[in-house]
């Protein structure tokens, strides 16, 4: 019997033949934690009675939700996470660099195979490398800083078959959303994603961490890419035999396998308040909107302010319409500035803000009111994420959201 690519990432760890459901101890090669965790990872790591932590270079600490400090309390949370830095003698600290999902791979924190956790229910990301990356709470966090090891169940794998040449207007958060709303929310609970097929070769980087940033929208434990030449050259590496191993063996045991024709897909929205609410962007044209949000740790990357600036180049945003655009990583920022992409937003009526996670968590400016509706390129759109409960969230890919900004309301880009 063949292996999943999650059955073989957490072997090669263990050093064992494992299986879905087995229980194992597997030895971490990086932690994550943002500002947002780091007073409550603190406070248990030295309730649990640690004195140091297990490696201090394989820790990183990114500041991203709260900067710039938009509460008082705010400010809290960046002392202690300074105080934690000089007491045990961290070095991989981010502070405004970027959002901590962009950062952890850009940075070249994370490589093929590793097992990697972080404090943010989006750390899935990292699967775009081939790496078997999850969410934890900081309980969990606190325990890894000191043993550098963690439990975990080997999950079922849900293979995910895309083969074919996707439309000219359908980018790759159209494809994760129909996804979720095909699994629902719940539908991927503890399992991995393994996504195949010819389309999804063909993906860029930043597409694959568009799909499995959003993984976690319907459950999954992670989302999983096979590394290939484009993983190489984005992790800056030459691939070993054992990461080019990291493919789904044909003989291998899934419990579900689904196909897609990717000339069947079209452009999508996640309507409001759920994530799994997925309808055609033909069948909501028409409604008037107030605001479009372009950025976040699904698509704020180089491309998508590119896609964005495509259907923005020579045009202007509607009267009354507020466009937000947050880069992922201030290397992103500045691509984006060099190649020109930053002047067409900002000609056509862009409000341009620094690297950080933003108004996707509510945060930095850009919040709504009763009443009112944004289309945006984030990954969820619950009550109140954005402002009050009575604001209505679309989510849809950049070039849809672009578009929408242009029109004042939704509209099939």
């Amino acid at each position: 019997m063949g292996s999943t690519i999650i059955e073989k990432i957490v072997g090669n760890n263990v050093g064992k033949t494992v299986k879905p459901g087995d229980i194992v101890t597997v030895n971490v090669d990086r932690v994550m934690i943002h500002d947002i965790f780091i007073p409550f990872v603190a406070s248990k790591f030295e309730e649990m009675g640690f004195q140091k932590l297990w490696d201090a270079d394989k820790v990183v600490l990114i500041y991203d939700h709260l900067v710039p400090a938009s509460q008082v309390d705010d400010t809290r949370h960046f002392q202690v996470g300074n105080a934690f830095v000089e007491k045990y003698g961290m070095k991989n600290i981010h502070r405004s660099d970027g959002i901590c999902h962009q950062l952890m791979t850009e940075a070249g924190y994370v490589k093929p195979g590793n097992i990697v956790f972080g404090t943010d229910s989006h750390t899935t990301t990292y699967g775009c490398v081939g790496a078997f990356s999850s969410g934890i709470g900081y309980t969990e966090m606190a325990s890894i800083l000191g043993t550098g090891t963690l439990w975990i169940r080997v999950p079922e794998t849900i293979k995910v078959n895309i083969t074919g040449t996707l439309p000219e207007n359908v980018m790759a958060k159209d494809i994760i959303l129909k996804l979720i709303g095909d699994l629902g929310a719940d539908g991927a609970t503890y399992k991995a994603l393994e996504f195949t097929g010819d389309t999804v070769e063909n993906m860029s980087v930043a597409s694959r961490m568009s799909m499995s940033n959003m993984a976690i929208e319907a459950g999954a434990k992670c989302a999983l890419f096979t590394p290939d030449g484009k993983t190489a050259e984005y992790c800056k590496i030459t691939l070993t035999d054992k990461e080019t191993d990291l493919v789904g063996d044909a003989d291998a045991e899934y419990c579900q396998v689904i196909n897609y024709k990717a000339e069947e897909f079209v452009p999508v929205m996640a309507c409001p308040s759920n994530v799994d609410n997925i309808k055609p962007v033909s069948e909501l044209e028409g409604k008037e909107i107030d605001q479009v949000f372009i950025g976040s740790c699904t698509n704020g990357r180089l491309e998508d302010l590119m896609a964005a600036a495509e259907i923005l180049k020579g045009k202007k945003i509607a009267p009354f319409v507020k466009l937000i655009v947050t880069p992922a990583s201030r290397k992103i920022y500045r691509e984006a500035v060099e190649n020109g992409t930053m002047a067409v937003l900002a000609e056509a009526g862009a409000i341009i803000t620094h690297p950080s996670c933003g108004l996707c968590c509510g945060r930095t400016g850009g919040i709504l009111t009763d009443g009112e509706r944004v289309v945006a390129t984030n990954n969820r759109n619950f009550l109140g994420r954005m402002g009050t409960s009575k604001v209505e969230i679309y989510l849809a890919s950049p070039k849809s959201a672009a578009a929408c900004a242009v029109a004042g309301k939704i509209v099939m880009p």
